[in-house]
């Protein structure tokens, strides 16, 4: 359930059921089927392989459109016989390559040779994705360097990049790299990126053998960087060179920068123009490292307790605080003064967040441009009430604020509306939304690649 509200009034908005299978005029004329083969292949490969396979069944028309559809063929936790079967569908399918993908529960049943066999097969020649998990120790196989000609988006999962492959790297038309769980060196992590000339979207996580990555691309547009050094769990892997530095030297392009569970981890930005989205930046770290220490652009850092720097490309901004402090909040507004989406992600309250006095000459010269601001785990304590009230009252561009709650009955959110002031607010064409739903994606939601290519990664549909 959501309730919002608008022009300080609350109204009920429960989402509606559509009942699927009905049409306005009650008719039932397949329109679908009388599309062109090649259109509907389009539509089968955008389904999970599954489904895909079952459109076969829906009238004779579909019976021999899968097997000549642009092939989606997704293999997760194969079991022995599900091994069989895709080996089965790889000879026998007579279209292109799309999509292949192999997850880590795959490999259990999944031998080295099973593998290579599978990525030679002509089924998916001229392959456009491959998302592979090699295994602990495995290499990179060399039948992989096959599809470097034609792949678009390439997740490497789980294998030692230290092996050569014995030919050179070079993907001309990717533009999404992700690497999980993989082991390689820094050369050899350069190499690669550097391999992709027009590369846009790099997503690296729980990865290790490298200290230090520097970006130097024309083309990139996001970088995310998340819990290198750790295991899935989050532990940190002993013995192993753990990422401490992440520089963008050149990126005339970059616009996304994502941190993600990187404890010490010292971003310096050089050169980035048109960065635009930042996150999720921490208030303060369980080693006592603070924002000041983790962040710097140019050659001047991020200071929360006195100004230092001014970054006025900045719209897009997601922060992790332990504890929602006002201060911290208007600093960073201070830094980024074109500000126009905030993220905040907070679990204690205990802070009073007061701020009448304190701020009271900021706010007469303080111009606010924020127009959307989202707060996670909304309960209604007094020090969140506070918290956000500053925005309620004082920023006059505000255009969408969220609340993420437990419970959104109608009486709890006339509680709110007059502890928030509503009917005062600054922007009298603000909307306030209170929703069980999660609409802020946390650190560890952005778990592949593709979700950098969204136009604001930090946002769920809700």
């Amino acid at each position: 359930m959501e309730i919002e509200m608008e022009a300080g009034g609350p109204s009920s908005r429960r989402r509606r059921s559509v009942s699927p299978g009905k049409d306005e005029d009650g008719g039932g004329v397949d329109h679908i089927s009388a599309l062109p083969d090649a259109v509907l292949g389009e539509i089968i490969t955008l389904l999970p392989t599954k489904d895909g396979g079952r459109t076969r069944i829906l009238a004779s028309r579909w019976r021999h459109l899968w097997r000549s559809a642009p092939l989606n063929l997704e293999c997760r936790d194969l079991g022995q016989l599900a091994v069989v079967l895709v080996s089965h569908i790889l000879s026998s399918h007579q279209g292109p390559g799309r999509r292949f993908c192999i997850t880590q529960g795959s490999i259990i049943y999944t031998s080295a040779t099973t593998m290579d066999a599978w990525l030679r097969s002509a089924a998916l020649d001229n392959l456009q994705e491959l998302d592979v998990w090699y295994g602990p120790h495995r290499p990179l196989s060399a039948s992989t360097l096959r599809f470097s000609n034609t792949l678009r988006v390439f997740t490497i999962g789980g294998c030692d990049l230290a092996y050569n492959t014995g030919q050179p790297l070079h993907f001309p038309m990717l533009k999404q790299l992700g690497i999980e769980h993989v082991s390689v060196s820094e050369h050899s992590l350069h190499s690669l990126i550097a391999s992709c000339p027009i590369l846009e979207c790099l997503f690296i996580k729980y990865s290790v053998g490298f200290s230090s990555i520097r970006i130097n691309s024309p083309s990139i547009k996001s970088v995310a960087i998340s819990r290198c050094g750790t295991d899935g769990s989050g532990f940190h892997l002993v013995g192993q060179i753990h990422l401490h530095e992440l520089i963008i030297e050149n990126a005339p392009c970059l616009e996304t920068l994502l941190d993600l569970c990187n404890k010490c981890l010292h971003v310096s930005v050089v050169s980035a123009p048109k960065l635009e989205t930042l996150g999720f930046l921490s208030e303060q770290l369980s080693d006592g490292m603070d924002i000041s220490t983790r962040l710097v652009f140019g050659y001047t850092a991020i200071q929360v307790d006195g100004l230092a720097m001014v970054v006025r490309t900045v719209k897009v901004l997601a922060i992790r605080m332990e504890t929602l402090n006002l201060d911290v909040v208007i600093e960073l507004m201070k830094c980024f003064p074109c500000l126009e989406k905030l993220y905040i992600q907070g679990w204690s309250t205990r802070e009073n967040c007061l701020w009448r006095r304190k701020h009271r000459e900021l706010i007469k010269c303080f111009d606010i441009r924020l127009k959307t601001i989202v707060i996670s785990t909304y309960i209604g304590f007094w020090s969140e009430v506070n918290f956000a009230t500053f925005f309620v009252l004082n920023a006059k561009s505000l255009e969408l604020m969220i609340f993420e709650v437990n419970s959104s009955n109608e009486e709890f959110i006339s509680k709110e509306q007059k502890k928030l002031q509503l009917d005062n607010r600054a922007s009298r064409g603000a909307r306030f939304r209170f929703t069980t739903d999660r609409c802020l994606r946390g650190r560890l939601d952005i778990d592949h690649v593709r979700d950098l290519d969204l136009a604001d990664p930090f946002i769920r549909r809700c």
